[in-house]
């Protein structure tokens, strides 16, 4: 099963996330700059923070699977000094659908702050009350049959500013969400079996502690610029 990828454009993920049911205090606003005097501008409160990076680029196949190593390499680290405990109470899904990340992304994002977003009655909230006791496979499984929430990606993807590639065009970017729960700064990727602990946070550093993740996506190539960053926060 392959969608349409869902453009990262703040007006189209804010209208989605509407529909969907979350209030409209809340949207995606975009990120301009990783350095401090950018992320003061951002509207707090911030609830969740999404990345957009590229996945493939003119790097040789060697490269990639050098980095893939370090990759792997530094999640064993992360576990190796305490990092790596998962709080129960963290929200994360497969994606078991082609080209559903940034959906994901933003199910993350949502499912892991319902003490702050108080949803509509609607789809998504009976999706995420229904699935909150089911696995990582069963809850991405669930979202295959999720009709509702599927023709409301159909449609947002639709919406963008560029013109929409088909399901079956291979995408070479990726989304990966970023929220605060217990204490803790989790990276949600759909493609990872699990959440990645990346240390202490807080509701109010939330931002610039994701902010140092994604400019370590950033460094693994310097030369390559197709990166966005957004956030879930107050509507301006």
């Amino acid at each position: 099963m392959a969608w349409v990828p869902l453009e990262s454009n703040p007006e189209v993920m804010t209208k989605f996330l509407h529909k969907l049911g979350v209030p409209k205090k809340w949207s995606i606003i975009d990120v301009y700059g990783l350095d401090p005097d950018l992320l003061a501008i951002v509207p707090r409160p911030i609830l969740a923070v999404i990345l957009l990076y590229p996945t493939k680029g003119e790097k040789t196949e060697e490269e990639k699977e050098k980095e893939k190593e370090k990759e792997n390499e530094n999640e064993k680290e992360k576990v190796q000094e305490g990092k790596g405990d998962i709080s129960d109470s963290v929200y994360h899904m497969k994606q078991s659908i082609s080209n559903a990340c940034g959906t994901i992304a933003l199910l993350h994002s949502v499912a892991n702050n319902l003490d702050s977003i108080q949803l509509e009655d609607g789809f998504l909230k009976k999706f995420l009350n229904e699935s909150k006791g089911l696995s990582y496979i069963e809850r991405g499984a669930n979202l295959e049959s999720a009709q509702d929430i599927i023709d409301t990606h159909m449609e947002s993807a639709q919406e963008g500013q560029t013109e929409a590639p088909g399901e079956d065009v291979e995408v070479y970017h990726h989304f990966v969400a970023f929220v605060h729960k217990d204490g803790t700064l989790y990276e949600l990727d759909g493609r990872k079996p699990a959440p990645i602990n990346h240390g202490a946070t807080s509701p109010d550093s939330l931002l610039n502690d994701a902010a140092l993740v994604c400019k370590e996506y950033m460094e693994r190539d310097p030369n390559e610029m197709r990166f966005t960053v957004v956030a879930l926060a107050a509507s301006e």
